[in-house]
């Protein structure tokens, strides 16, 4: 290893840590104001209530998925001369899939609805189909930033806008107990992310610089578009499944539970492989890239098995003390649901290190039977009862995540040893 490798390596490793840390103190300021918005929402409303928030928000993920049609990481992986080409065709496309997802998902109301008997959800899931028109210009800036390593000023921009998210939130739901309290900040705080964006990357459109073949970006990004949408249903459905088996009242025990344990962990899961994204694409070596991979696989494992650990052992304390003994019975689920944490980082690496060697297509087959096996077995656990599916869930998840990432490091450290011999 020469003396430049090894300062590349260093180099890329503080990086790494300083990404983390945007991401990782902007999310822990993020989550903090969430738990005491919980906290609001599991005094001032009852389980029933929250179920029906809970069903127009697992909805609105799951067609608001489709949006992430892949095309910003091949801004993140464009040669630099031809960024901008990449960048103007990009935009377009931005706007056309924003505009197909909101009429998608105006016809998932309409469904609800006729079908359903869902009035509420149908409605609050109309009104959230505004989102995806402020979405698309900024969404070129936000990948052009996350491809200059300013992984700081996107985490800056996301968390401001969650935090106005749930002070709104919190302020609504005190003088107004009702399910929009939860659904209308969304909406509302769409246009500060916009704004925030479109100011730490003044980009426009300039037809002068071209535009790259729309056609061959729109097929880098199906795999990827593919595997989004996979996760999106395995963080999605599991709630849809409670609902449909166990009733609306179950499924605000476990959305409560879901928010309060593991979905800290998750957010936290994503945004590890958001960071190491950039740092695997066009690296110098195998040797850089797998030493990066090792980096963070290590920091990770450190951190998330300390964070499982104390939520797993400290929920009994915690839940009666702050949000209340009426929800004492979601206890054991969130005991269950934080034994996913180690997983869902390690699934959130190997999709990161999959899409920056052009294996987009393996990240997606992976993600389907993840997402069929973790699914199939919250199913039957909830033959049985709640505790028994999220149980299902997590077992689901934690066999199939494991399995395929002890394959594929062992297989890219082979490499490694391999390319130095």
């Amino acid at each position: 290893m020469t003396a430049g490798t090894l300062h590349n390596q260093n180099s890329s490793k503080r990086s790494i840590v300083h990404g983390l840390l945007a991401y990782g103190s902007a999310e822990l300021v993020n989550r903090v104001v969430r738990i005491l918005v919980v906290v609001v929402i599991a005094r001032q409303l009852v389980p029933e209530l929250v179920g029906v928030a809970a069903l127009t928000l697992s909805l609105f993920e799951l067609t608001r998925v489709i949006a992430n049609i892949g095309v910003g990481q091949k801004i993140i992986s464009a040669a630099d001369d031809k960024l901008d080409a990449v960048c103007n065709s990009a935009h377009g496309i931005f706007w056309f899939w924003c505009s197909i997802v909101a009429a998608i998902q105006f016809c998932v109301a309409a469904v609800l609805f006729t079908v359903f008997g869902q009035t509420l959800a149908a409605q609050m899931l109309v009104v959230l189909c505004g989102v995806y028109f402020f979405m698309p210009g900024g969404l070129v800036q936000c990948f052009r930033l996350m491809r200059a390593k300013k992984l700081a000023t996107v985490a800056k921009i996301g968390a401001a806008q969650t935090i106005a998210d749930h002070l709104i939130t919190a302020v609504l739901i005190l003088a107004w107990a009702n399910p929009w309290a939860i659904i209308l900040p969304k909406l509302m705080t769409a246009p500060l992310w916009l704004i925030m964006m479109r100011r730490a990357e003044p980009w426009s459109v300039t037809a002068e610089n071209g535009y790259a073949n729309r056609a061959d970006m729109l097929s880098f990004g199906t795999a990827i578009l593919a595997t989004d949408i996979l996760l999106a249903l395995r963080n999605n459905l599991d709630k849809l499944i409670i609902s449909a088996m166990l009733g609306v009242t179950a499924l605000g025990s476990y959305y409560f539970a879901f928010n309060a344990g593991i979905g800290i962990i998750g957010t936290l899961a994503a945004a590890f492989g958001t960071v190491i994204y950039p740092y695997l694409c066009n690296q110098d070596s195998t040797e850089e890239a797998n030493s990066s991979l090792k980096f963070i696989i290590g920091a990770g494992l450190l951190i998330f098995t300390a964070l499982s650990a104390a939520q797993f052992f400290l929920a009994p304390i915690y839940v009666p003390m702050i949000f209340g003994e009426q929800w004492l019975q979601a206890i054991p689920l969130i005991q269950i649901l934080s034994l996913a944490g180690v997983p869902l980082l390690l699934g959130a690496i190997a999709s990161a290190y999959l899409r920056a060697r052009g294996k987009a297509t393996l990240d997606a087959l992976l993600g389907l039977i993840t997402c069929v096996v973790a699914l199939s077995a919250m199913f039957l656990g909830a033959q049985t009862g709640l505790a028994q599916a999220a149980a299902g869930w997590v077992i689901g998840t934690f066999v199939v995540i494991i399995s395929y990432s002890l394959i594929l490091t062992t297989h890219s450290f082979e490499a490694e040893e391999e390319f130095s011999i």
